[in-house]
């Protein structure tokens, strides 16, 4: 009898491990990726990552929705960095509830778009009320900046879009006015080929204490490091593919930590971006980011400000996209 409830009881313990297993494979998507490492070293510069984090959470906040002068002005000035840095810009300009708005997008043009496709990497650029929005999302700005910057001169077989985004936070949040969500449609509408969307959105805060990181769901931290020290790529279920490429090209720069997480929107908070709209259109998108207020406390705060920040981390962030742009497909120069 006392063997029979043993087998009966080791076979129980045996489930729920090989549950437990099958349940963080899901969630953690691709659980190994062994990328070949990269021989290119990009050049991040930590003081224009600062330089344009201040410049953001300075000269043009508040950053909110009603304040459509500000965020004129900033759009202009990550127009003409994108310029400075050798890509075509061109605005889009929408309207929302009488008031006008604009991404700001610069292009790549890749020598096979028409087979490879359009990769699309993004941030948005309005904050949240009138706080001076630091990490969210001056620190996603300040990293797709110093991503075009440190380009490097080879040419890639797919097209690769940088796109600066507004009206990403309430009261558009979540609706088909978000900036990113427009593009989106305007990309379906012109037929583009979407092979990935990447959003950055709070990639500045990191911490190396103990218990730094917290998760959404509890048992989480069986799977992941409880100090907030690494990137996260964050995507619903159907994003395996996106996240597999995106968290393979990070690791392949080897130079910050890369974990990957993945679950239903309606359980976990995995669609909180602009890779929203790609997804409800059905187009490839993840996030990017440092995990926001499940490890940053002063998110949507006044307290979200620049010196919050880890920038010699958030060049690590640049270097890593480095790797996510190299996997679209390089061709020799001429």
């Amino acid at each position: 009898m006392r063997w029979t409830v043993f087998r009966i009881l080791f076979g129980v313990g045996v489930g729920l491990v090989l549950c437990w297993s099958l349940v963080g494979v899901l969630l953690t998507g691709p659980v190994v990726v062994r990328p070949q490492r990269s021989k290119f070293v990009p050049q991040a510069s930590v003081q224009r990552l600062r330089d344009d984090v201040e410049k953001l959470c300075s000269e043009f906040t508040p950053r909110d929705f009603t304040h459509t002068e500000n965020l004129d002005a900033a759009a202009e000035w990550i127009a003409a960095e994108f310029r400075e840095a050798g890509l075509a810009v061109r605005f889009q300009e929408y309207e929302v509830e009488g008031r006008r708005y604009r991404n700001v997008i610069a292009r790549r043009p890749g020598t096979d778009p028409r087979k490879m496709g359009t990769d699309v990497i993004g941030a948005h650029y309005d904050a949240y009320g009138e706080f001076p929005g630091a990490n969210d999302n001056a620190s996603g700005v300040a990293v797709l900046l110093e991503l075009v910057r440190t380009l490097p001169e080879v040419r890639h077989r797919r097209t690769h879009l940088f796109v600066a985004f507004s009206t990403e936070e309430p009261p558009y949040f979540g609706t088909e006015q978000m900036g990113s969500h427009l593009f989106a449609r305007s990309l379906v509408n012109e037929d583009v080929r979407v092979e990935l969307m990447v959003a950055l959105d709070l990639v500045g805060y990191y911490s190396d204490e103990p218990r730094s990181q917290k998760f959404p769901v509890p048992g989480l931290g069986l799977y992941y490091p409880n100090r907030g020290n690494f990137l996260a790529v964050v995507g619903d279920l159907g994003s395996g593919s996106a996240i597999k490429r995106v968290k393979g090209g990070m690791q392949r720069m080897n130079v910050i930590p890369v974990h990957s997480f993945r679950a239903s929107p309606n359980w976990a908070p995995v669609d909180l971006s602009d890779h929203w709209g790609f997804r409800q259109l059905g187009l490839p998108g993840v996030q990017v980011t440092d995990t926001a207020f499940m490890r940053y406390p002063e998110y949507h705060t006044a307290d979200d400000r620049p010196e919050r920040l880890d920038y010699e981390r958030m060049a690590s962030v640049v270097s890593a996209l480095h790797g996510v742009l190299l996997e679209s497909g390089t061709v020799p120069a001429p």
